[in-house]
């Protein structure tokens, strides 16, 4: 088990010397601030993410609007969505299909019931206690509301402005127009001062958004234009692979484990209170204040042809997944790709990510570059994860599976001439003492180097790589050791080699 928070003493010299002072190391998981509108998928995606709150520091979880989700001013002021799909399909409004602002409480509540369960596989989960701490309410009254500072907005703009060591990473499930608030009184309060130019600086080092879509249109109409310099990873495409269109995305081999037999199996039934609360398709489950939600009922499931306890939506999941660590190095800069996607950087924005029909991956069913694919080929292996936590949810250590701990015997980042073979090597345990299978493979599309490699020893804890012979002095090579174990079910963990010709 890891522990995140170490205190070393410094042992005391019994020979007349004093005791030396207590050394504090601080937390080194990334920080996040989740800001959420409160669609079915977010509920998902939140119960997902509660099962991986001790992969990362939860540092904000804030209620705030959207194009498909606002609460209304409460005076009967008439709204018209800037989206022009939302204004077409629903026109003028007072409020739309606003799910209140306890549903976070409510699923932490779930949680608590299960925390106990999930401290015995791991440490670090967040107590039930501090998460309801950390809840805020922020812009909501209106689709792009950010006329004026909320709890929300404040919160976020106090760990923006906090000496903690960055970056803090603001996943957006909804709009951006609570965060946009929150950079708004900071310019608002700092602008024109001499204090201006350090704080600019620090908030744009500091912050680090992942949004999906744009859910209004705040981050076009302040953001870019008011602080460029912030990192943006935009997942416009990749995502949908885990959102409500994921059977266009997902290939046939694939689909198993987002249908009903694998959901009731491993998901919705026997594994506590909280994961009882995961939406499904034809469930009976219907969300008070949004009269969209007909997931549940029978007959439109039917209607939608799918079959009962199918997989709605995780749309937002993909946010989360970027900050899990499972060797795959994908932090380190978002071109790498791995759990939360691939993406290039921006043509007009070198402080932006962006995926789309410019950026694929080869889809070995079709044998075409698919935009899908950077987040689909993690498909079996965050689903097989995410069976193991919810199995984390009821059973004792001795009765559940746990990841393999995979580290490298050579350096991550190495450098090759043309030419020249690479020796990579690995060892590995496994805490339930399961047999492993190993996989070295050539993420090709993560590399600038796409010729393919001769790989030996594919299957064993050892291999070899020879570098092509034409390959280009500053080509990079990404070669991924995928290990899974036998364990059920399956887990999987990586470790990443980048090779760069010389």
């Amino acid at each position: 088990m890891q522990r995140y928070f170490l205190i070393a003493f410094l042992a005391p010299v019994f020979l007349g010397c004093t005791t030396q002072p207590v050394q504090i190391i601080e937390d080194p998981r990334p920080r996040a601030i989740i800001t959420t509108d409160g669609e079915v998928d977010d509920m998902d995606s939140f119960i997902r993410m509660l099962l991986y709150g001790n992969e990362f520091k939860i540092e904000g979880l804030v209620y705030s609007s959207s194009q498909w989700h606002y609460r209304g001013d409460g005076k009967g002021t008439l709204f018209t969505s800037e989206m022009p799909n939302t204004a077409r399909m629903y026109g003028e409004r007072t409020d739309l299909r606003w799910p209140g602002t306890t549903w976070m409480q409510e699923l932490i509540d779930k949680y608590a019931q299960v925390y106990g369960h999930l401290t015995l596989h791991a440490d670090g989960y967040p107590t039930p206690e501090y998460l309801k701490s950390v809840i805020r309410i922020g812009n909501i009254d209106f689709e792009g509301d950010m006329k004026e500072d909320t709890e929300g907005s404040d919160f976020i703009k106090d760990i923006l402005l906090d000496d903690k060591q960055g970056p803090v990473y603001v996943l957006i499930w909804g709009g951006t127009n609570t965060l946009a608030r929150a950079l708004k009184s900071i310019e608002d309060e700092y602008k024109g001062s001499e204090r201006w130019q350090g704080i600019y600086e620090k908030v744009s080092e500091k912050a680090f958004i992942y949004t999906i879509l744009d859910q209004d249109a705040t981050y076009t109409s302040y953001v870019a234009p008011n602080w460029p310099d912030i990192r943006v990873i935009y997942n416009s495409a990749q995502f949908w692979s885990f959102a409500y269109m994921w059977s266009m995305a997902v290939p046939e081999h694939l689909r198993p484990y987002m249908e009903g037999e694998w959901f009731a199996e491993h998901i919705k039934f026997s594994h506590g209170p909280l994961l009882g609360n995961y939406y499904l398709w034809g469930d009976g489950s219907r969300i008070a204040g949004d009269p969209d939600h007909t997931h549940g009922d029978i007959g439109e499931t039917e209607r939608r042809h799918r079959k009962q306890y199918d997989f709605i939506s995780e749309g937002d999941s993909p946010s989360y997944f970027y900050l899990l660590n499972f060797g795959l190095r994908s932090m380190e800069d978002p071109t790498y790709g791995g759990l939360g996607g691939r993406f290039v950087l921006s043509e007009s924005n070198p402080r932006r990510w962006e995926d789309g029909r410019q950026v694929g991956d080869l889809n070995p069913v079709t044998g075409e570059m698919d935009p899908s694919y950077p987040q689909v080929r993690w498909i079996k292996v965050l689903q097989n994860d995410f069976a193991a936590r919810a199995d984390w949810c009821v059973k004792e250590y001795v009765n559940a599976n746990h990841p393999p701990e995979v580290k490298l015997g050579n350096r991550g980042d190495i450098s090759a001439g043309a030419g020249e073979s690479v020796h990579l090597s690995a060892s590995v345990t496994d805490p339930d003492g399961d047999a492993v299978n190993y996989s070295w493979w050539q993420y090709v599309e993560a590399g600038t180097c796409k010729i393919p490699v001769q790989i030996e020893g594919t299957g064993s804890r050892e291999a070899s790589i020879y570098i092509p012979g034409n390959a280009i002095p500053g080509q990079t090579i990404h070669i991924i050791l995928e290990v899974t174990d036998q364990g059920s079910p399956e887990l999987t963990r990586f470790a990443r080699t980048i090779v760069t010709v010389k």
